[in-house]
């Protein structure tokens, strides 16, 4: 990946912006794909977090729940808080097909991206499962994580995790009932072998899905393994069970 290429892709949203006027993502302002006043109101997470899975915390250090069973990957990072404007920008991405947000989400969240110096060679998204992926025509995480990567001068591998068996959606599923639903559900590519790994998904709740494709890597000879969301569900959403 190079500057070239990044002008390139970003030239092809801006030539689409002029024959599809965009709006805002989060507001629905038109005339832009992200405003300022949703820059402005977007929840970044700061430190102190736990050093693992990456939830706020009064003081830093590891979690209760890390501490009790710690996941695969090597820290889990998300860039904010699952809350207006990212929720509906998300919500809109996901299920309303506006594909273009996930350019101005990657653009959004690169500074902290850099920002976490992770010494990673490839972005690997979540894959769906096929028939959410048959339904929906895209996966959503990849719309993020492509032009992330480009911007990053990284490798994006959308094939190096594959679903080995279908999983039931974890929305309204307990912490234990996730990780069952998801254990031993990914395979990944023996590409990854030797290779420093950055897995992604949008939203981060119990982390179950993360470690899994973690576990994925490392048993393909991955060296190391990162996680990445877009945004973190939080116990004050109704989620502290989640």
């Amino acid at each position: 990946m190079n500057s070239l290429t990044q002008s390139f892709y970003g030239s092809i949203w801006s030539a689409l912006d002029l024959i599809f006027p965009p709006a805002c993502g989060g507001c629905g302002q038109p005339g832009v794909r992200w405003c300022v006043d949703c820059s402005k109101n977007v929840k970044v997470i700061q430190n102190p977090f736990c050093d693992a899975c990456g939830v706020p915390l009064k003081s830093n250090g590891i979690c209760a729940v890390c501490q009790d069973e710690r996941p695969r990957f090597t820290a889990l990072r998300s860039w904010c808080v699952f809350e207006d404007p990212v929720q509906e920008a998300l919500h809109r991405l996901k299920y309303r097909s506006d594909i273009g947000l996930g350019d101005s989400l990657a653009g959004q969240m690169l500074e902290f991206v850099r920002g976490l110096k992770w010494p990673v060679d490839m972005i690997v998204p979540i894959p769906l499962g096929r028939k959410r992926l048959k339904e929906r025509g895209y996966n959503q995480v990849g719309l993020i994580a492509r032009p992330l990567a480009i911007a990053l001068g990284l490798e994006y591998a959308p094939h190096a995790l594959a679903r080995r068996r279908e999983t039931r959606s974890q929305v309204g599923l307990s912490k234990d009932a996730r990780r069952k639903n998801v254990r031993d559900a990914f395979v990944a590519a023996a590409r990854v072998n030797g290779k420093t790994i950055l897995v992604m998904d949008d939203v981060a709740t119990t982390g179950s899905t993360l470690s899994a494709g973690a576990e994925a890597f490392f048993l393909s000879g991955a060296k190391d393994v990162y996680a990445l969301t877009v945004a973190r569900a939080l116990p004050r959403h109704g989620l502290a069970n989640a």
